[in-house]
């Protein structure tokens, strides 16, 4: 099993250790943070898009396909009284592409651990791909 350690070091700011790593995660200051680092919720929407684009990336290589700069931005809704949480993908890939190919990239981007932990609690994830002009 993998994980993370996290050590306070003052107010909301912590020093999260994963494997040899370190880095500091805090609240903003509207929040009452010092802003030194990203906060939870931040790191969660970088690991959803880094785990989509990696995801991604393993399958292109396996099917010797150039997915070029390939960018996965990720935004972030709070759950509210009326709604749960929110995760809003847009996957940017080169135009080079086909439309079968950029069909199997929005499923395999599915299935990346950290979507699929997610969707197992149900919080709802919007992904859309999108083609990078030329």
């Amino acid at each position: 099993m993998t994980g993370a350690v996290a050590r306070r070091r003052q107010g909301y700011q912590h020093e999260v250790e994963i494997r040899e790593h370190r880095l500091i995660v805090d609240e903003p200051e509207d929040a009452g943070g010092t802003d030194s680092g990203p906060g939870p919720t931040e790191l969660l929407a970088a690991s959803l898009a880094t785990c989509t684009a990696i995801t991604m990336e393993m399958y292109a290589n396996r099917k010797d396909w150039d997915l070029g700069d390939i960018e996965v931005a990720v935004g972030f809704r709070a759950a509210s009284h009326d709604e749960g949480p929110k995760f809003t993908v847009k996957i940017s890939v080169p135009a080079a592409l086909e439309d079968d190919q950029l069909d199997r990239l929005l499923v395999i981007a599915h299935k990346c651990p950290v979507h699929r932990a997610l969707l197992a609690q149900n919080v709802e994830i919007d992904d859309s791909l999108e083609l990078i002009e030329a």
